[in-house]
């Protein structure tokens, strides 16, 4: 089996670790968060071995008077049941429409999707692959009329494609690709905006809107702020280092206060292939993010993506993109004044002096929390004042101490260690190797830190920890048995004086996840959380207009959980915090992306990325799953279609406030 092959059979639960790069001392969030439990007295004497503890956790006993069953919830719905199977469900009183599939038109003259005889220049006009991050950018101030701006982080070749797997002894192999099919792939990447409307109660897409347009990996993009132009980002085809072509992994993002659409580049490394010129000096840099990992064959027929020919085209990856949604002409920009990592998720807010605040997570095993707070200050009444702001500011690195607080590092050329000794010349040499300057700052090694949204309603902001199967188990003790943390939890982080550009505050726990009715799992959950309520992998969220949290998962399986992931709704203050509820779950083999509540909080949008994904540990299905043998063809179940990664959009049965 080749290793392209291999990296569609990794499982649900490790998918999108990446290698674990970080090789510092810096301490990790477990050990942290053992070090701060242990203090407060928390799991004192015997609680863990004890016989009730054998079905409730021991957090969630010390949490059971802070949630009682007279305790409200801000959610109020009938809870979904939590399970496998080849469809979607929304809970009672709701539907959920397929507003947009991989392949449906965008364009008044795009072609019809025909997944038998796909073509790179019909899939530039057509919705993309795997649908991640979803925003929504209102028209005339309307919740009913807007653009939508969806990304499209990667592809799954064996469920695209037919006629290029086979199984081996119960394993997928997947044929070497030609060029057309990596050119279908290219466009495949990158973004969509398209325009849509609420009619009827029903939304729909209008294919001729004057404002839609597909981003693509071939996107013709311009690097801007700091390390334009720097000699680390020039390549052959561009020796001006400012002319940057498409953008690739595009995880979540974000939509600036401006009206822009922000889109977050992460798992780059597998795009690369080949080896640096011997004595590179990029060679560091690049093993810092598991550069080249080669999952990707673009680089057999597009030299940019060959390291051997190409040794500097990696550098020109790993940004945050902004598209300017009302010119669909304009050229993106990358804007590298916000660092160079594997990007999850761009989401911001205006702080109390106008400045604007951005949170980002660095998606991999023992890497870091970011933010990055402009110099300039949001103008409400002219929006072209603001659209270079994201090009000067401060980024920093977090640190989390064992007492509760947290502190904001500046990586600013000059500051400690970052300077010319080390090998930073310049600004420009931070941020391409933001990485590495976290590293010697002594930023705190976190567990997969994803989504990070900041809550206008109450001033907080909550970080999604998706997992960490690699902590070892000297680096946990009896107040965080969590070596191997396969569930991941939830930070909350109160910054100082309410002020989200503070530069210190606190943290805590708000969840730890997992199965409660399991002893040493450790899971947190109030004790009013149902057995369809608790999860596991906390990936995106969303922050509603009444400061509700919704968290949505990557990683729950068959094998793992025993169900799909999906959307929870998860109470955040008084009597009912760290209560929660499913309300949605995805079919067989996809992940739960998004969410999305629309400003009148009428309408939840979500994505279902990678739908059919797997199957030999479902027992519904027992192999291996592949364009011509699916375990689901969710969500058109015709034996002519594929499965396809889709849009929903979720509404109230009569209208009304979700979840209320």
């Amino acid at each position: 089996m080749n290793e392209h092959s291999q990296i569609f059979r990794t499982s649900l639960l490790e998918e999108n670790d990446g290698p674990g790069q970080n090789p510092t001392e810096n301490p990790t969030m477990g050990e942290l968060i053992a070090t701060r439990f242990s203090r407060r007295g928390f799991l004192k004497g015997s609680l863990a071995v004890s016989a009730i503890a054998a079905t409730v956790s021991p957090m969630a006993l010390m949490m059971a008077d802070e949630a009682r069953a007279e305790g409200k919830s801000a959610f109020n719905f009938e809870e979904v049941e939590a399970g496998i199977d080849t469809g979607h469900h929304v809970a009672a009183g709701y539907d959920a429409d397929v507003l947009l599939r991989w392949g449906d038109a965008l364009f008044a003259d795009s072609p019809e999707f025909d997944p038998a005889n796909q073509t790179p220049e019909a899939q530039a006009r057509q919705f993309g692959y795997n649908n991640d991050y979803v925003g929504f950018i209102p028209l005339e101030g309307s919740s009913e009329h807007g653009l939508l701006v969806v990304n499209h982080e990667y592809t799954n070749e064996h469920l695209m494609f037919p006629g290029i797997v086979k199984v081996v002894e119960g394993k997928i192999e997947v044929a070497p690709a030609d060029k057309k099919r990596v050119d279908i792939e290219m466009a495949a990447h990158g973004g969509t905006v398209v325009e849509i409307r609420k009619e009827g109660g029903k939304w729909q897409v209008v294919r001729d809107g004057k404002l839609n347009r597909r981003i693509t990996a071939n996107t013709e993009m311009q690097l801007s702020g700091p390390v334009a132009g720097h000699d680390r980002v020039k390549t052959n085809a561009d020796p001006s280092g400012r002319k940057v072509f498409g953008t690739i992994n595009n995880c979540a993002g974000g939509v600036t206060p401006w009206g822009t659409y922000v889109m977050a580049e992460e798992n780059i490394h597998g795009y690369f292939m080949g080896t640096l010129p011997e004595g590179s000096k990029e060679a560091a840099n690049y093993k810092r993010l598991g550069v080249p990992e080669g999952v990707y064959e673009w680089g057999k027929f597009h030299d940019r993506f060959d390291l051997s020919k190409d040794p500097n085209e990696a550098n020109r990856f790993g940004w945050v993109v902004e598209v300017d949604v009302n010119d669909p002409n304009s050229i993106p920009k990358k804007r590298t004044a916000l660092g160079r990592f594997k990007h999850e998720g761009a989401a911001s807010i205006v702080a109390k002096d106008g400045r604007v605040v951005f949170y980002l997570g660095d998606d991999e095993r023992f890497d870091y929390v970011y933010k990055f707070v402009t110099s300039g200050k949001f103008n409400p009444d002219d929006r072209s004042a603001n659209l270079d702001l994201l090009d000067d500011g401060t980024l920093y690195v977090a640190r989390f101490a064992a007492d509760g607080t947290i502190e904001w590092l500046p990586l600013v050329h000059g500051n400690g260690p970052l300077t010319g000794e080390n090998g930073f010349e310049s600004q420009a040499d931070v941020l391409i190797e933001t990485r590495r300057a976290g590293d010697l700052l002594g930023a705190t090694k976190m567990d997969r830190p994803e989504d990070i949204e900041p809550n206008a309603v109450n001033g907080k902001v909550y970080v999604m920890l998706t997992n960490n199967t690699k902590r070892k188990d000297d680096q946990v003790d009896a107040a965080n048995p969590r070596a191997k943390n396969a569930f991941g939890h939830i930070i909350e982080i109160a910054e100082a004086d309410g002020d989200f550009s503070a530069t210190s505050g606190k943290w805590e726990v708000l969840l730890k996840c997992g199965d409660p009715a399991v002893a040493e799992v450790g899971a947190s959950f109030s004790t009013e959380t149902s057995k369809n309520g608790w999860f596991g992998m906390p990936d995106n969220c969303s922050v509603d207009a009444d400061g509700r949290l919704w968290v949505s998962t990557d990683g729950n399986s068959p094998k793992d959980t025993g169900r799909t992931d999906g959307l929870w709704a998860v109470d955040t203050e008084g009597e009912a915090r760290a209560t929660s509820k499913l309300f949605f779950r995805v079919p067989i083999g996809a992940e739960m992306c998004g969410p999305l509540m629309l400003p009148d909080m009428a309408t939840m949008m979500v994505a279902v990325q990678h739908p059919g994904d797997g199957g030999e540990d479902w027992e519904g299905f027992g192999r291996p799953s592949y364009y011509e043998d699916l375990s689901t063809r969710w969500p058109d179940f015709k034996d002519d279609m594929p499965v396809r990664p889709s849009v929903i959009a979720i509404t109230k049965q009569g209208g009304g406030k979700i979840g209320v």
